[in-house]
């Protein structure tokens, strides 16, 4: 009989009969692991602070050895590129507006004045001395706007203060 040879087995091992469980104390016997509710806990020993070389580091996975690790991007406060663009620009005395695309298009606002005759042929200084003078006026209208803005109570520079620096210098510089 297989059966009854198991239940032996087990109450003769001291464990309970097959399909029911019984704790330690139910059987009168002492549990070989600790319980929660234990009184008695083996002496701690006392932990000391350990001097770091920093010799030693923990080995790095394989994958990341093999990439460099990604330097992180330096995040700068708002408005800081600007104010640093506007310091690079005061102090150079260079054209702002690229020589070859302005040529173009004084060529082009010529050549539509000057309707049906031939082009016109333009001097390297002439060309030179048109777009020094229109950065100038360009530089005086911002500033201008800029200070429609700042009375606005405002930061950035809008339409309607390019349009009202324009309409305080009156007709005479609008033609400029």
């Amino acid at each position: 009989m297989p059966s009854s040879s198991s239940s032996s087995s087990a109450a003769a091992s001291g464990g309970p009969p097959s399909g029911e469980t019984t704790s330690p104390e139910r059987r009168g016997r002492k549990s070989s692991t600790p319980t929660k509710n234990a009184s008695v806990s083996s002496p701690r020993s006392r932990q000391m602070a350990r001097k770091s070389t920093g010799a030693a580091r923990p080995a790095t996975s394989s994958s990341s050895s093999s990439t460099p690790p990604e330097k992180k991007k330096r995040k700068f406060r708002p408005g800081a590129k600007a104010l640093r663009e506007i310091r690079k620009y005061q102090r150079t005395t260079d054209l702002l507006i690229p020589k070859m695309p302005f040529a173009r298009l004084i060529k082009e606002v010529a050549s539509n004045v000057s309707y049906g005759l031939e082009p016109f042929r333009w001097q390297a200084q002439a060309l030179l001395a048109l777009q020094e003078s229109a950065e100038h006026y360009l530089t005086l209208l911002f500033e201008d706007a800029n200070l429609c803005c700042i009375h606005a109570k405002r930061v950035t520079i809008m339409t309607k203060d390019i349009q009202l620096a324009r309409r305080i210098r009156g007709p005479r510089e609008a033609l400029f």
